[in-house]
């Protein structure tokens, strides 16, 4: 089974599951997750205090639907998961359509799309509908039904670690607390459950990667009550993962708060030096996902985000036009993709220490002074070979600017080669001797 054929799969197992910020639905989707990449599952107790927060009860949601005068049944929580409001007191009742329709939620500007609505800290109870099906509805009583409770119980976290040479780490963060959205919802889980599997496949893996799934706000609080001293003394990057499909989308960068962070640092030179073109957007915590968590002033971490169909500003967003169609899966797959190679950019554009220092080293001697008017037959592959005078102007570029204070972005500014050539020269200079690193914080050079 191709890896597409492998998302797909994945997303129609997750797509059914009834989510909200606590309860069986986030357990069940990490326990799916589990037969993909190594999480473990965790959970804080409700009644917990975390920072200004406190965690909710679990909500448990069994049944739910609208019957006319007649029993005829209007809508079923069975047929779609967003025909009730997420997180609804129960409720057994008779009524007016008149008294109905003051608890039914619609999207008068997009009649046919059932909205998403939560109601998380305020008890309430109430239904979704599509504007056409309730301007559709007859005069009568209508029986209301919502079968419910909230328990006792935990909100569930799930994280695994992808160790590299380096203890420093990348965050990779992504939600699992909306129901039956693909974009909103499946396409992060989805993205960071295959870029987990692209990234232990990395033969030489410099930094660490720390993959974590959970409820959206409340989950990312939560995970930073409990570890954020350790990100404090271990954090390198990070990114939340949402919005990741959409045909004929670009992959988009949000910025952290903190400015100059390493992936800040590697998508300007990207965008500037070679034309990759990625649409950046500055950072604000007025909307956004979990970003808005990781980067609050207490925390402040390098934590960006990754998108394309951005949340807000697409018909879908937050209903049931949120659809696998919309979204497609292949799109997903050149999310993948795209920040794998993001992210080996960014373990590449570390710093340097040369090895000799006093003067160029006699480069004859290690066999790394070419023939400039013939090709080199240094390389890995066919596809990766680069010519003499190329590898050359990259090896005495590298071993001046290699002083523990220049990241690569530095160098690679004065010549006019892409970032991932260097990868070639960087190997061969550490194989014979003569180079070390990556680091990812500034050395001294005689350290």
């Amino acid at each position: 089974m191709s890896e597409l054929e492998k998302m797909d799969e994945l997303f129609d197992r997750l797509f059914p599951i009834m989510r909200s910020i606590t309860g069986e639905g986030v357990r069940e989707t990490i326990r799916i997750l589990q037969e993909y990449l190594p999480i473990k599952m965790e959970g804080i107790p409700s009644g917990t205090e975390i920072f200004d927060w406190e965690i909710p009860k679990e909500w448990v949601i069994r049944e739910a639907w609208i019957k006319d005068e007649f029993g005829n049944k209007i809508i079923d929580l069975a047929d779609l998961n967003l025909h009730v409001v997420n997180y609804s007191e129960p409720i057994d009742e008779w009524m007016s359509l008149a008294e109905l329709k003051k608890h039914v939620h619609t999207i008068p500007s997009q009649p046919k799309a059932v909205p998403y609505v939560i109601s998380y800290y305020k008890e309430r109870w109430g239904f979704c509908m599509s504007q056409e099906q309730l301007d559709s509805l007859p005069e009568g009583n209508y029986h209301a039904y919502i079968d419910s409770e909230k328990i006792n119980g935990e909100l569930n976290i799930a994280q695994a670690v992808l160790p590299g040479k380096s203890d420093k780490e990348v965050l990779i963060s992504t939600y699992i607390c909306h129901p039956s959205m693909a974009n909103n919802e499946l396409s992060g889980p989805l993205v960071a459950t295959f870029l987990y599997n692209r990234l232990k496949q990395w033969e030489n893996r410099e930094l660490t990667y720390r993959f974590v799934f959970l409820p959206e706000t409340i989950g990312s609080i939560s995970f930073l009550w409990k570890y954020h001293e350790h990100l404090r003394k271990k954090i390198y990057s990070g990114v939340v993962l949402t919005c990741l499909g959409g045909k004929n989308h670009r992959l988009s960068f949000k910025q952290p708060r903190l400015e100059n962070t390493p992936m800040d640092i590697l998508i300007n030179h990207l965008n500037e030096r070679e034309k990759y073109e990625m649409p950046i957007r500055r950072f604000t915590p007025l909307f956004g996902s979990d970003e808005r968590q990781y980067c609050s002033p207490g925390f402040n971490f390098p934590v960006g985000q990754f998108s394309k169909m951005i949340y807000g500003q697409y018909p879908g967003y937050h209903n049931s036009l949120d659809t696998k169609e919309e979204m497609t899966i292949e799109a997903l797959l050149e999310s993948v993709n795209e920040i794998e190679y993001l992210l080996k950019l960014q373990e590449l554009n570390g710093f340097y220490i040369n090895l000799k220092p006093f003067g160029e080293p006699k480069l004859g001697k290690y066999d790394l002074y070419p023939d400039i008017n013939t090709p080199t037959i240094w390389g890995r592959s066919n596809s990766n070979k680069i010519d003499g005078r190329q590898q050359l102007n990259q090896i005495l570029t590298l071993l001046n600017y290699s002083d523990g204070k220049h990241r690569l972005t530095d160098l690679a500014k004065t010549l006019n080669y892409k970032l991932e050539d260097y990868e070639i020269s960087i190997e061969t200079l550490k194989e014979h001797g003569l180079l070390a690193g990556p680091f990812y914080e500034e050395k001294e050079l005689f350290e």
